[in-house]
């Protein structure tokens, strides 16, 4: 439909335009969180008249504050009896946005209609950060001053910038439905969404995909990190009147069940931002398998095992996106300070912490916890791996004191070999914290080659010459070298790895391990040294024994000789 100015100056001065509200979920658990409005002409003859019909007519003839001024006062007024716990996301004109007054319009409808501005969430275009930045910051700081959280829209589809991310305060990115509907027909979108939400987590940003329609997309999205949806799955946008059937409205989960979307799976759930799925597989390897999670920085379950999701008594879909105060309760007071000193940075292991039985008459629950810090390319704490082993002695066959400690030594041991990652010329990109508290050279100092300074001299050449090798020829590294350790003494490691090809054929990383060997060097050169010595034995016997042997002759030749020979007719 086509329409004028005269006919959108009309619309407003009769009071037509009104809020439409569009349920915000929760993908993980479908629970409702929130509602975005969205403007409507209720046009008297035609019905409800979409805003791109009328919008930028507002825009461009002065006439947006009016507009806005009708919508949310309206949208106001509904939401004032909505719970604590759910939003309101309201979509700032970039016009709007570069007016100082803006603030006090917000704060004085919200104050006439009861609504609270801790609800609401200012939506804001990247148009908007484009010129006159200043004025935006301005206003954007009053609105988080009253209360207002800002989300980013639409990110992705225009102008967007790294650098708008860091010009405001935000709390939320939101995901274009063009990449929305995309992903499930194209890599390339689900590449797109992935790295939206990957930046999302590194940013501590809330990540919200708009248009979603289907339960693959959900599915899709839940796995890929994305915390909350909208779009015509979870409900279409209705007017105010229909809000308590809203609220009222069962959730609709992003999957019956958690299955894992096809074969390559674990390559699925990688595609979100490279270098922070690294760093989460990464950190997790450190830890012992047993029950696995990963951790964002607001202690959020990213992924974990059904191990560890067995243990707390939930099942792994309950978990993702929810807090270890969610999940642990009364518990999460025992490990909250080993949280905060691991997103600190600190490596923690062998941390021992009881929890009551779920099960009547049981005894308490024992278990031992090792949290591993996970840094990004740019050496910040980015999450936090968490393994835990079930010590409960009734689980573990009622073992003494000394057989537990024993055990508990051998989880901390399970799992010897060090995880790292190298680009095609054989930098370090990643390495493992516990390489990092093994060498003298600190975290800085294992980045690129400079892990090569912690080489005994005697292997230094050797290993460089290999490296060398395999980087031209592409062929599996396997090579044991010594390194200095904490203590100013040499131990012997192995370093194996292997290439990973790109789509053209080139080299693009290299993954591998390193793992220490030095206790089973120490006995193979035991075993060298007393089979030489051993041998020294057997060929000092040897000789023995050819000497005796000779001398023997010796002798026995000599009394032939010296002895008479018998007449032979004495002897006839």
């Amino acid at each position: 439909m086509l329409t004028n100015l005269a006919d959108v100056a009309r619309a407003l001065d009769g009071d037509e335009v009104i809020p439409y509200f569009q349920p915000i979920v929760e993908l993980r658990t479908g629970q409702l969180v929130g509602f975005e409005v969205l403007a409507r002409w209720q046009h008297p003859m035609q019905g409800p008249i979409l805003p791109g019909n009328f919008i930028s007519l507002s825009e461009e003839n002065g006439l947006i504050e009016t507009l806005t001024k009708q919508v949310f006062r309206k949208a106001f007024v509904f939401a004032r009896h909505l719970p604590e716990a759910i939003t309101l996301s309201v979509n700032i004109s970039p016009i709007q946005l570069h007016s100082p007054k803006l603030p006090s319009i917000l704060s004085g409808l919200a104050k006439d209609a009861g609504f609270s501005l801790e609800q609401l969430i200012v939506e804001v275009t990247e148009t908007a950060l484009l010129k006159d930045l200043e004025t935006v910051q301005s206003v954007a700081g009053t609105l988080k001053t009253m209360g207002c959280k800002l989300a980013l829209d639409d990110f992705g589809t225009g102008f967007s910038s790294l650098a708008h991310l860091q010009a405001l305060p935000f709390d939320e990115l939101k995901i274009d439905r063009s990449f929305v509907g995309e992903m499930t027909r194209k890599r390339e979108g689900r590449k797109i969404v992935a790295a939206i939400v990957g930046l999302g987590q590194s940013l501590s940003l809330t990540t919200v995909a708009e248009g979603v329609e289907t339960e693959e997309q959900a599915h899709m999205l839940l796995w890929l990190g994305c915390e909350l949806g909208q779009g015509w799955r979870y409900g279409r946008p209705g007017p105010g009147e229909e809000l308590p059937g809203m609220l009222a409205a069962e959730p609709l989960m992003a999957v019956t069940g958690l299955s894992t979307p096809g074969d390559d799976w674990a390559t699925f759930n990688l595609e979100a931002l490279p270098t922070l799925r690294l760093a989460q597989l990464q950190a997790i390897y450190d830890g012992a398998p047993v029950g696995l999670c990963f951790l964002d920085r607001k202690m959020r379950y990213v992924n974990l095992n059904k191990r560890l999701a067995d243990m707390n008594g939930y099942p792994v879909e309950a978990h993702l996106g929810r807090t270890v105060k969610e999940i642990l309760h009364a518990g999460f007071a025992g490990v909250e300070p080993y949280l905060i000193r691991a997103l600190n940075g600190e490596a923690i292991t062998g941390v021992e912490f009881t929890r009551p039985s779920s099960h009547a008459g049981h005894a308490d629950l024992r278990w031992l916890a090792s949290y591993q810090p996970a840094w990004d390319e740019a050496d910040e704490v980015i999450g936090v791996s968490i393994s835990v082993l079930d010590i409960t002695e009734n689980r573990v066959g009622q073992v003494t004191e000394a057989k537990g400690a024993e055990l508990r030594k051998s989880v901390m041991e399970t799992n010897p070999e060090v995880p790292w990652v190298m680009d095609a010329e054989g930098n370090d990109l990643q390495v493992s914290s516990r390489w990092v508290q093994t060498t003298p050279l600190g975290k800085d100092k294992t980045r690129n080659l400079r892990w090569l300074e912690a080489l005994h001299a005697e292997d230094l050449e050797r290993t460089v010459r290999t490296m060398k090798e395999a980087l031209r020829t592409g062929t599996a590294i396997d090579i044991e070298y010594r390194i200095e350790d904490l203590n100013g003494d040499w131990r012997w490691m192995r370093s194996r790895g292997s290439p990973r090809y790109g789509s053209s054929g080139e080299i693009t990383r290299w993954y591998g391990s390193v793992e220490d060997i030095h206790d089973r060097k120490l006995t193979e050169e035991s075993i060298r040294e007393s089979w030489e010595s051993s041998i020294g034995d057997m060929n000092m016997v040897s000789e023995g024994i050819r000497v005796a042997s000779a001398l023997q002759k010796s002798v026995a030749q000599e009394d032939i000789e010296g002895r008479e020979v018998p007449d032979a007719k004495a002897g006839g």
